[in-house]
């Protein structure tokens, strides 16, 4: 399954992990996003901005890719 409409859907080149329910819609939750990342199996590219973790658009979509499976 492709997730090519989610960057053209975002419209912004980042998302922060506190949107990240809006940017996947429902399907991640901040608290999963940071356990993910504290284990090294999160988004490539994440960065700070003040207190705010973020991810590329582009990475996040991909590692989204990479883990999403057809069913049935």
């Amino acid at each position: 399954m492709k997730v090519d409409g989610l960057k053209a859907a975002w419209g912004c080149p980042i998302v922060a992990r506190q949107q990240i329910g809006q940017f996947s819609g429902g399907v991640l939750t901040p608290g999963t996003m940071a356990n993910l990342d504290c284990l090294g199996k999160g988004p490539e590219g994440r960065f700070r901005i003040g207190k705010k973790v973020c991810y590329p658009v582009d990475s996040l979509i991909a590692w989204i890719d990479s883990r999403t499976e057809e069913v049935g």
